[in-house]
């Protein structure tokens, strides 16, 4: 007999994430100021690409702001690396030099 179990698609992301966590090393992601891009649109990628509260996306971005740089998150590698990337692919869409860098936490 063969049981079949139909899974949520988040539940299957959250599975993912975590054995990539367990596989992977853990990297800090940052995200740096520029004199360009709006205050507004880095919270804005900061709450669509790295999972952030609003409360915590303004604390960062303030961070940022008056820092110069600021500390994001921390996730596996592989998945730093393809939230960064699409930060930057959005943020180059609209013409803004953001940038987010990883380094190993």
């Amino acid at each position: 007999m063969r049981i079949c179990l139909e899974v949520d698609h988040e539940v299957q992301e959250a599975l993912r994430l975590g054995l990539e966590e367990t596989i992977e090393p853990p990297y800090n992601v940052f995200v740096h100021n520029d004199d360009v891009t709006p205050y507004d649109f880095v919270v804005m990628v900061l709450l669509k690409f790295f999972d952030l509260d609003a409360m915590e996306a303004e604390l960062v971005t303030f961070a940022a702001h008056t820092g110069g740089v600021a500390y994001v998150a921390t996730f596996a590698k592989t998945e730093a690396e393809k939230r960064v990337g699409k930060a930057h692919f959005a943020a180059a869409l609209e013409g803004y030099p953001l940038r987010f860098t990883i380094e190993p936490a």
